[in-house]
């Protein structure tokens, strides 16, 4: 396996990012080392939350939250994901699958020795982060989630299916506005989601430099149609660093990939979730049956406006019998970072017994 490394100079400018790298090595079934970043704040005799992000993002994500919650007590870990932000970039497509995200993660867990956890986990970080659960139970306390799910659909139809990967594979050219127009009906109809879900697939393998701090940009601050237009040409010709679209967000998650071929877990980490049967069904099964027979305290929070990830939330509940279900708070499908204050402040009346 080739493994490419993030130089250290590429983050020298990230605004809002002050906290110290800690690195874990871990290795591959092939015996290839990988280095998995890691950041830990806050009082190391408070009660810890294991923080998980998803795609395309990494721990700075959590950057907001971080202070809040280190100022109620609890101490904050937060992985960045193999592919992901300072952790190291396997290069190729087949390196990638969501056995081997959740084989890489449990091991920098145990290397870690970490316990007496909750949880947080959000789109893959939860994906991720539920099954390092039904893998090491003894490790967590109680388990928070949002915005993401397991899914599971064994009896998806033959036609569904069909249609999905003849999609993928088709000569169709989306651009980010006609992905976008899709996934916002990803909620709407009785449309079944893979049939949404399936463009957001298409335009993120398709797309060799995938815009990934554009891409954020959409989803955490506020950017007008004609700026996503122009700033998404400069990208497309290699211009994006003299953009005067680049915000500080933008820059922040551009800065973990110095070229394109860095990027290979942001494009091929999303046709890896199970919106259809895939080689994860049993361990899906599995996991989905751990977490309707736990006793571990579980809370549910999700943004509620997010289309994306709208209706998993009645199929999380539905799981998790003993699930707290609050109010969904708003924020998009990025609501670490666009109501910091809100979900972090559910998660530590969850922390503290108040829920």
């Amino acid at each position: 396996m080739k493994v490419l490394r993030t130089p250290d100079k590429c983050f020298k400018d990230i605004k809002g990012y002050p906290f110290k790298p800690i690195y874990t090595n871990i290795v591959s079934n092939d015996g290839t080392e990988i280095r998995i970043h890691h950041i830990d704040e806050g009082p190391k005799n408070g009660p810890v939350l294991l923080a998980m992000h998803g795609q395309p993002v990494w721990s700075y994500l959590y950057s907001k939250m971080i202070p809040i919650l280190n100022n109620s007590g609890i101490r904050v870990i937060a992985p960045d994901l193999v592919g992901y932000g300072k952790s190291d970039k396997p290069a190729q497509r087949e390196d990638y699958s969501y056995q081997n995200q959740v084989d890489w993660m449990n091991q920098w867990l145990v290397k870690n020795n970490l316990d007496e956890l909750t949880f947080f986990g959000q789109d893959w970080g939860g994906l991720i982060g539920l099954r390092m659960i039904v893998d090491n139970p003894e490790r967590f306390i109680k388990i928070s989630m949002g915005n993401t799910g397991l899914p599971y659909m064994p009896n998806t139809s033959s036609e569904v299916i069909d249609e999905v990967i003849k999609f993928r594979k088709s000569n169709i050219k989306l651009t980010l506005l006609s992905m976008a127009k899709e996934l916002r009906k990803m909620d709407s109809g009785n449309t079944h989601p893979a049939l949404k879900f399936m463009y957001w697939q298409k335009f993120c393998w398709d797309t060799k430099n995938l815009p990934v701090g554009l891409l954020n940009s959409t989803m955490m601050e506020s950017i007008s149609k004609k700026s996503i237009r122009n700033h998404f040409i400069l990208h497309s010709l290699g211009l994006s660093k003299i953009s005067p679209y680049m915000s500080n967000l933008m820059k922040a998650y551009e800065a973990p990939y110095p070229s394109s071929k860095y990027k290979m877990g942001c494009r091929a980490m999303p046709s890896h979730v199970p919106i259809i049967p895939d080689e994860s069904l049993e361990a899906m099964k599995k996991s989905r049956e751990f977490f309707t027979s736990t006793n571990k305290p579980f809370l549910s929070v999700f943004a509620g406006d997010d289309p994306i990830t709208n209706g998993m939330e009645k199929d999380v509940l539905n799981m998790v019998p003993n699930a707290i279900s609050v109010p969904n708070i708003g924020g998009g499908h990025f609501y670490q970072w666009t109501r910091p204050k809100e979900l972090s402040n559910i998660i530590i009346d969850f922390i503290d017994n108040k829920l």
